[in-house]
């Protein structure tokens, strides 16, 4: 298994578990944070739907300005926005070849300001990353919030007491 197909597969893996995290979060509780200091549920959201949107530009393009914010309303858009941006995404991968994934450099830019470059491959797998960082931050959220957490890698607390 290549590279590419892994990450391709480990693509396909994290969608449903993120798009869940996402929905789960109680609509009317999105200003919840747990310290003054932390992000709120929905500026974290945000963040991981920015992202995904930001695979398009990773994956097509020699430079990716990061957002950083992708208004949605709600969970549930906020889900179908991610959903929408990640099956976009696994269009694009599905038909790259070995040498624009592998070789190819992507420069990463912050406010308009080179941050650094490396292989498309790299900064792919380091958006993926911080997803999966952030989605875990929201599943601690979801309890205090008043919410659900749904299954991710396995069975919930609350996946297997429903009802």
């Amino acid at each position: 298994m290549t590279n590419l197909d892994f990450f391709k597969a480990s693509m396909a893996n994290e969608l449903k578990a993120t798009y869940d995290i996402i929905a789960a979060l109680p609509a009317d509780k999105m200003g919840y944070k747990p310290h003054e200091n932390s992000r709120t549920a929905y500026e974290i959201a945000e963040h991981i739907i920015a992202h995904a949107c930001d695979f398009k530009v990773a994956l097509t393009e020699s430079a990716c300005d990061e957002l950083f914010t992708h208004a949605y309303d709600g969970p549930l858009d906020g889900a179908d926005h991610l959903k929408k941006y990640w099956d976009n995404a696994m269009d694009i991968l599905n038909n790259m070849d070995e040498n624009e994934w592998n070789i190819e450099q992507v420069e990463l830019l912050v406010h308009g300001q080179s941050f650094m470059k490396m292989p498309r491959a790299n900064l792919m797998w380091m958006f993926l990353f911080d997803v999966i960082h952030h989605r875990g931050q929201l599943s601690t959220y979801i309890r205090p919030m008043g919410g659900k957490n749904p299954a991710v890698y396995g069975f919930s607390y609350d996946t297997l007491n429903a009802g």
